[in-house]
């Protein structure tokens, strides 16, 4: 009798050993996704602690007529709901200040965001002596206060004894003898945007370049091989890899030029026209000008919501740039 063979059974498959890739992709997978915003939470706990009363104080005022008696008497001011947020968003001055602020903000802005970064590629391109003289200079120009900045730009255009009218008074043909550069808003606006602009051009400059100097140049160099001019290069290599600190020192100039006061506010020695009138001047100035505590209150509510919307936008991009990375 011969013995019935078993039927043949298949073999197992192979288990793909796990490497240390795999496992760093499985930890990279489990990872909890609000990891940042609990490494975030001190810097966020300290913030609230610092903003959370005058914060919730102007919040509150805004819902309230607080008189300048109100004040000495220390009686509580009454409740007006919403009547101030409908005063303001109702009037069409409000409004132009909104537009004025708006467009300044995009196009200061702008002109740093392009002139910090040709400055950060010269800086890549000069010896290592200039460019430490460039580096220091502009720290020097960053720490500059405001206010005093302000004024050396005030004693620049002053109509009388200004400096800059003095150099054009000398081009032949050209009267600009006690020419007053704030009569006309386009160039009161002008003297403004170059103060915020040579002010904020150290910071992007500085930043831009440190960012620039982790641009692989192995990749400028095959760019270059492969017949790519510098445009070319600059805007397919440098660029990409430039922009979420681009991003980043984009949002930060929009919140700082968004509030612009201190500039404004010393070069018109402290009375700004209404062609002037910015946000913050505007809600400073129905508050402590006029005494309208309640609806500086409500101006300066509103200008925060504004600035939480870009504030928001800069976190996210913060987040997103922590998990690519």
């Amino acid at each position: 009798m011969h013995a019935v063979d078993s039927p043949a059974t298949a073999p197992p498959e192979p288990v793909a050993p796990s490497t240390p890739d795999t496992q760093g992709a499985r930890v990279r997978r489990r990872r909890p996704e609000w990891t940042p915003l609990f490494l975030a939470l001190p810097a966020l706990v300290l913030l609230a602690a610092l903003l959370a009363y005058p914060l919730g104080r102007m919040v509150v005022l805004s819902f309230q007529d607080l008189q300048l008696r109100h004040l000495f008497s220390g009686a509580t001011p009454p409740w007006v709901g919403f009547d101030n947020y409908t005063q303001i968003l109702t009037d069409g001055v409000f409004w132009s200040v909104v537009l004025r602020t708006a467009v300044f903000t995009v196009v200061s802005v702008s002109i740093s965001i392009v002139l910090g970064l040709g400055i950060a590629l010269l800086m890549g391109r000069v010896s290592n002596g200039v460019r430490v003289a460039m580096m220091i200079t502009m720290m020097f120009v960053w720490a500059i206060p405001q206010l005093v900045s302000a004024q050396i730009f005030k004693w620049m255009v002053d109509a009388d004894f200004g400096v800059l009218n003095y150099l054009i008074d000398q081009i032949p043909g050209v009267d600009f003898a006690n020419h007053s550069w704030f009569a006309d808003p386009t160039q009161g606006w002008i003297v403004i945007t170059t103060l915020v602009v040579w002010a904020g051009i150290p910071f992007l400059a500085i930043t831009l370049h440190a960012g620039l100097t982790q641009v692989p140049q192995e990749l400028r160099e095959a760019a270059l091989v492969d017949g790519a001019n510098a445009w070319q290069s600059l805007r397919n290599i440098v660029l990409p890899i430039l922009r979420p600190l681009l991003v980043i020192v984009t949002t930060l100039s929009v919140i700082w030029n968004f509030g612009l006061f201190t500039q404004v506010w010393a070069l018109r020695d402290s009375k700004p026209e209404q062609e002037y009138q910015t946000l913050a001047t505007y809600a400073f100035t129905q508050a402590f000008g006029r005494s309208e505590y309640s609806l500086g209150s409500a101006i300066s509510v509103v200008t925060v919501l504004l600035m939480l919307g870009v504030m928001a936008f800069y976190v996210r991009q913060m987040f997103q740039i922590g998990d690519v990375d």
